[in-house]
């Protein structure tokens, strides 16, 4: 454990030094001068009319979405119940052992991967779907239920909401899709250790179409682009905006305090990482729905003292979702706004969230896919539904934000709509974003290892590269200031979009199939138990 870390401090110091002898703007200044070729190229906006302008990203990731939610008759709808069930541990019986050994089914299971050397040989993979769901969740809900929620009402007003739900709804579709097919293609290593995501499924189902060439540049895109965004959306942001809310809440000297807080932040990290997706899925599984229970129960309180404003507020959500409100863009506005935060802080369609629900240990796909779509539900229509409504409901008199101005200190504005209600929330916030972001940072560094193990080969000495890298970059997105760093950072995680939604698309008929078998399954329990069989569960 001391050459582990004797070997970061030695990473980090030529890092600091040149971070500490350059201005943060001559350091924003060169790296955007390598990088907003790219940057601009991922958010071109198609020009339609003189004001309507859409960046094309958009349009593949709301296209998708919308593609999987007929092209599946709304799982998003059909699938709630059962996905609750499922992380019930209601089918746990049948994921374990396959309904054609336990109830007769006639149509077996069959598996990718059959290996014999699980901890838990009646399954594969390593963690509980419910571990799965929070792992990917932590990675999710963060910053952008806090800032994000109150950037996008800055920008386009209260009717940025609807969409925001909108997107989270058919974001539901594509997180099904997607995390199927996760774990219908991963790779299981014969110690247990799970490797999955779009790299495979991207490379392994396109091959079975024939398409392999194809396939395997669409996985290396998307490797290179994960990791880029493990580093900077996943890790520098967080480590950057967690440090900058301790300063401001302590009141510190902030060129000292930034480089203590990242190293400690580092450490803290460090011991969670070094375990693994078993270790990261223990933490999340009790911080996430820690963190997330504190600040729903806040906003809760909030709704509860103003109950007589809130059909007020929806009433000015729907107003301003279809009318604009004379928002800059009108409704097209209003909308792009709201549909942009709202998959940026779900990340449907993104892929990302494949590569934690492929741990899960089961033997049909489609039920972590059902569990997975639970994920943007909880994300944008739960959490930033409601810090949406809190600060709409706090702000009738417009005495803290003038909708149509556009912030850039989301975390401030939502703090300060907390705090007209409940004095002093803010420290509560502040413990909340880091929090969050030490969450967001411990599921990414999954993410982006996945993508470094894909691109450089699976082992121990690859594994340790990339974790030193990660807690560097712990260090530097702490003490410095970001600005274009960020910009290339949210352009990596946007450019995964488009090998992954194009991969999904195309493969979307083995996720109809592996459904259908996964239900046929569901079914045929429940038809054994009406006949009088014991039900299994009961002994799991």
């Amino acid at each position: 454990m001391k050459k582990y870390f004797l070997s970061l401090f030695t990473l980090i110091a030529p890092f600091l030094t040149f971070a500490k002898e350059s201005t943060p703007e001559k350091i924003d200044r060169v790296f955007k001068d390598y990088t907003g070729w790219f940057v601009e190229g991922i958010f071109y906006e198609i020009p339609f009319s003189e004001t309507v302008k859409v960046p094309w990203v958009l349009i593949v990731l709301v296209g998708g979405a919308l593609f999987f939610t007929i092209f599946f008759k709304f799982i998003n709808i059909t699938g709630f119940k059962t996905a609750i069930r499922v992380v019930q541990g209601k089918y746990e019986d049948i994921e374990k052992h396959g309904a054609d050994t336990l109830y007769g089914d006639q149509t077996p299971n069959e598996d990718e991967n059959i290996i014999e050397t699980l901890r838990d040989d009646s399954a594969h993979g390593e963690v509980s779907h419910f571990q799965a769901l929070t792992a990917a969740l932590s990675a999710t809900v963060g910053l952008g239920n806090i800032a994000g929620v109150a950037v996008a009402l800055s920008i386009g007003g209260p009717g940025a909401t609807f969409w925001m739900i909108l997107a989270g709804f058919i974001g539901m579709a594509s997180k099904f899709a997607e995390c199927t097919l996760g774990v219908k293609y991963r790779d299981v290593a014969k110690d247990g250790t799970v490797y999955g995501g779009p790299m495979y499924y991207l490379t392994k189902g396109f091959r079975e179409k024939n398409m392999g060439g194809f396939g395997k540049v669409l996985a290396v895109l998307f490797a290179i682009f994960v990791i880029g965004g493990s580093f900077g959306g996943g890790n520098m942001f967080q480590a950057n905006q967690a440090a900058a809310q301790f300063i401001k809440l302590f009141e510190l000297e902030s060129s000292n305090a930034r480089l203590y807080f990242g190293i400690v932040m580092a450490i803290l990290v460090a011991v969670v990482i070094i375990g693994g997706i078993k270790r990261i899925a223990a933490v999340t599984e009790k911080v996430v729905p820690f963190m997330a229970g504190i600040y729903v129960l806040a906003a809760l309180v909030i709704l509860g003292a103003n109950w007589h404003l809130i059909d007020d507020a929806f009433a000015l959500i729907f107003e301003g979702a279809f009318s604009g409100l004379g928002i800059a863009g009108g409704l097209i506005g209003v909308m792009i706004q709201g549909i942009r935060r709202g998959a940026f802080s779900n990340e449907a369609g993104v892929g990302s969230a494949a590569i934690a629900h492929s741990a899960v240990r089961t033997t049909y796909p489609a039920s972590e896919g059902i569990v997975a779509l639970l994920e943007p539900f909880v994300d944008t229509v739960v959490i930033c539904t409601m810090t949406a409504l809190v600060i709409v409901i706090t702000n009738f008199d417009g005495s803290f934000m003038e909708y149509g101005v556009p912030i850039k200190e989301g975390v401030e504005l939502t703090a300060t709509a907390f705090d007209s209600v409940i004095p002093h929330f803010s420290i509560v916030l502040t413990v909340a974003v880091i929090l969050f972001a030490f969450s967001t940072m411990i599921s990414w560094s999954y993410y982006g290892m996945q993508g470094w193990v894909f691109l450089f080969g699976k082992g121990k000495v690859s594994d340790l590269v990339y974790k030193l890298l990660f807690l560097l970059f712990v260090v530097i997105g702490s003490s410095i200031s970001l600005g274009a760093v960020i910009d290339f950072s949210d352009a990596m995680i946007f450019a995964m979009v488009v090998p992954n939604i194009i991969g999904v698309v195309i493969l979307s008929p083995i996720i109809k199939r592996e459904l259908s078998k996964y239900m046929d399954a569901i079914n045929v329990k429940h038809e054994a138990l009406e006949e009088g069989a014991e039900d299994l569960t009961k002994h799991m």
